[in-house]
C-alpha cells in the first residue's frame, strides 16, 4: 500500500440496475485498492458467492480478475490501483457480474475524502435489501420472483406444508428456505458485511466463509 500520506478515500454509491426497489450499497475503499480489491470488496458487499465470471467497465476499457475460461485482460487486476484512474466527482463505471443472469452493478464517485487512519477500509456505510439468489435468472426473471413469492403466497403455502406435515407426506425443506429468502429480501446486513470486509482487509481467511 502507498504511504497513508498520499492515500485517498473514494465514497462510492453502488446499484443493481433494472430492479425495483432499489438494490443499493454505499462503501468507502481506499484510494490504491487494486481492481482485484474492489471486485472481492464488490461481492462480499453484495452478498455474492463469487461464483461467476465479471468485469469492471471504466472509461471504455475491460478490467477484471482473471481465470481460466474467463474473459482476458490486458491489465493485472493486481497491478491496477483505483488512484491510477484519478476519478472525477460524480465519474460511473460499470460492474458486471455473471454473463449468464448479467448482474450489472452502476458505480458513482461521490466524492473523495480523506484517510482516517484510525479505520479499517474497506467499508460499508450504508445500503438497501438483500442481492438477489445466485442463478436466479437475471433482473427481469429476479422481479418476476419477487412477485410471486409474495407474503399472501407464501402463508397460503405454509399452511399447506403444515397440514403435509400432520399427514407425515413429504415435502421440500429448499422450498422453505427459498420463502426464509423472500421473507428477509428487504433486509440488509451490514454489520456482517463490514465484519467481512475487515477480515478482507486483514487477511483474515475467514472473508471466504460468507459473501
Amino acid at each position: 500500500m502507498a504511504p497513508a500520506s498520499e492515500v485517498e478515500v473514494y465514497q462510492l454509491r453502488v446499484f443493481l440496475r433494472q430492479i425495483s426497489p432499489m438494490i443499493w450499497r454505499r462503501l468507502l475503499v481506499r484510494s490504491d485498492s487494486t481492481i482485484a480489491d474492489l471486485h472481492y470488496t464488490l461481492q462480499i458487499a453484495m452478498g455474492w458467492d463469487d461464483f461467476h465470471l465479471h468485469q469492471f467497465t471504466i472509461r471504455g476499457k475491460y478490467y477484471g480478475v482473471a481465470y481460466e475460461c474467463g474473459p482476458l485482460f490486458s491489465d493485472d487486476a493486481e497491478d491496477v490501483r483505483l488512484s491510477d484512474f484519478q476519478f472525477r466527482r460524480y465519474e460511473r463505471f460499470l460492474y458486471e457480474y455473471d454473463f449468464g443472469d448479467l448482474w450489472q452493478h452502476e458505480i458513482r464517485v461521490e466524492e473523495t475524502l480523506p484517510l482516517d487512519p484510525k479505520k479499517t477500509y474497506p467499508v460499508c456505510i450504508g445500503g438497501k435489501r438483500a442481492a438477489p439468489p445466485e442463478d436466479c435468472g437475471g433482473p427481469w426473471a429476479f422481479m418476476a420472483l419477487s412477485d410471486h413469492f409474495n407474503i399472501i403466497y407464501i402463508a397460503d403455502r405454509l399452511q399447506e406444508i403444515m397440514e403435509m406435515e400432520a399427514e407425515d407426506r413429504d415435502y421440500s425443506y429448499e422450498e422453505v428456505h427459498e420463502f426464509m429468502y423472500w421473507l428477509q429480501a428487504h433486509k440488509f446486513d451490514r454489520r456482517t458485511v463490514n465484519k467481512h470486509l475487515r477480515w478482507y482487509a486483514t487477511g483474515d481467511k475467514r472473508w471466504r466463509e460468507w459473501a
